[in-house]
């Protein structure tokens, strides 16, 4: 079938994107899904840092590519061997099919399926090859979703089942700023009741965190971002503090509030100051979790003698440490019982043919989470 989608034919664009126009909307060929696959309608799609990384080359990646990964939508056809989803249920769709039966997987991890990750390495989906071309030349998945589109082939295990009351426009978040941010926080951190929190980035992911924070009873929750905008709005949705990252005191000023530090510092920014400065306002005992994605050439400098004399913990948080099928159904619950406000976070719906435009103000930090309906 017919479908347009935008397509992404050289990283590192140049800014600003409305001019450059790294992404192109174009008609491409959508083939049938195959073995274990389903056909989308694409409803909704959030704009993303990931999506951002591509573009300018922080996360290199096979080019030409269909971008997008956040999304909800509703299942039209399905592919032999599946048997539990039925045309005109709804899905939200995650960005790492999991295949059930690697090491990872066997172990409850399904974020880290191995399969899974040399998929989405290769733009390919989880069964292997490509179900996009353009003019008869394939283009690439975007980490098995592709859903800057009016149509996606996913895999099964990219796609979760969601009540058809929730809008598409709020189950569109559940795919990837809800639970990497709230399973950094509930899965990863473990966070519990009376703990004191730094949430540092305050993006769609770092909201996130910090609703989850809240939910998990967290007695402090610091919020820490270069723009006061969104501390202003960290501060809206229950941060304890704001603290600007550009204040030359900001880390004395975070220990200061907590007494030497917090128990848990969750960094979402995906820049290297900004896991130092996590990783220096937590305390002796604490864990600093990392679900920001920096350059794969950055590195981090630290002393080993803090890990082992405080007894400090760094960990990664990748997809929140989530097992899908069971963190996405218990987060919109949660959402609906008002403990998660993640409607909340959206700054907006756009066209799918002003996407230049809205990575350019993504890329300024101006948003939270830009929507694209179709």
């Amino acid at each position: 079938m017919k479908i347009k989608a935008a397509v992404l034919h050289e990283i590192g664009a140049a800014e600003p994107f409305a001019q450059s126009k790294p992404l192109n909307v174009e008609t491409l060929d959508l083939a049938p899904p195959g073995e274990g696959e389903i056909l989308v309608e694409i409803k909704a799609a959030g704009l993303c840092h990931s999506d951002l990384s591509v573009i300018n080359g922080a996360r290199p990646r096979p080019t030409p590519m269909a971008l997008g990964h956040e999304a909800a939508g509703v299942v039209r056809e399905l592919g032999p061997g599946v048997h539990d989803l039925a045309a005109g249920d709804h899905v939200a769709l995650v960005f790492v099919p999991s295949c059930g039966a690697c090491v990872p997987c066997a172990e409850g991890r399904p974020a880290l399926c191995e399969p899974g990750a040399a998929a989405n390495l290769a733009g390919e989906l989880l069964a292997g090859g490509r179900r996009l071309t353009l003019d008869g030349a394939p283009v690439h998945h975007h980490l098995g979703v592709s859903a800057f589109a009016s149509h996606a082939v996913v895999s099964r295990r990219s796609a979760v089942k969601i009540d058809p009351e929730l809008p598409f426009e709020e189950a569109a978040l559940f795919g990837c700023a809800v639970i990497t941010g709230v399973g950094a926080v509930l899965n990863t951190a473990n966070v519990s009741a009376g703990s004191t929190v730094a949430v540092i980035g305050l993006g769609g992911v770092g909201l996130n965190a910090l609703l989850a924070a809240r939910t998990a009873g967290a007695r402090t929750v610091i919020a820490v971002d270069l723009r006061d905008d969104k501390l202003a709005t960290a501060l809206e949705l229950g941060a304890d503090h704001a603290v600007s990252a550009t204040d030359p005191d900001c880390m004395k000023i975070m220990r200061d509030l907590t007494e030497g530090g917090v128990n848990f510092a969750i960094e979402t920014a995906g820049s290297i100051p900004a896991l130092e400065l996590a990783f220096a306002v937590t305390r002796r005992g604490g864990e600093t979790i990392t679900a920001g994605l920096p350059h794969p050439d950055k590195l981090l400098s630290l002393s080993p003698v803090l890990l082992v004399a405080e007894e400090r913990k760094l960990k990664g948080s990748y997809l929140g440490s989530c097992v899908p099928l069971r963190d996405i159904p218990v987060y919109i619950d949660l959402y609906r019982k008002g403990k998660l406000p993640v409607d909340k976070l959206k700054s907006g719906t756009i066209a799918l043919d002003d996407i230049n435009a809205a990575f350019d103000k993504l890329a300024a930090g101006e948003t939270i989470r830009q929507i694209i309906t179709f």
